[in-house]
């Protein structure tokens, strides 16, 4: 059986953690300040973990993640 490949798009946007758990960067952190709150910038600057409905379809885009 051939190998899988994985999503080119997906791999630049997801990391997987130490538990399998797939992470993720917040969107809305690239420009256009003016209008964010300060706690808003504050707290995209961290990332996030990929919600459990989305991680399933977004590991089949990385079936070499973990």
């Amino acid at each position: 059986m051939p190998k899988m490949k994985t999503h080119r798009g997906a791999k630049k946007r997801f990391r997987a953690t130490g538990t399998g758990r797939l992470k993720r960067d917040h969107a809305y952190t690239s420009h256009i300040f003016s209008g964010k709150t300060r706690k808003t910038k504050r707290h995209h600057r961290s990332s996030a973990i990929v919600s459990e409905r989305d991680e399933a379809r977004m590991k089949r885009l990385l079936p070499y993640a973990d």
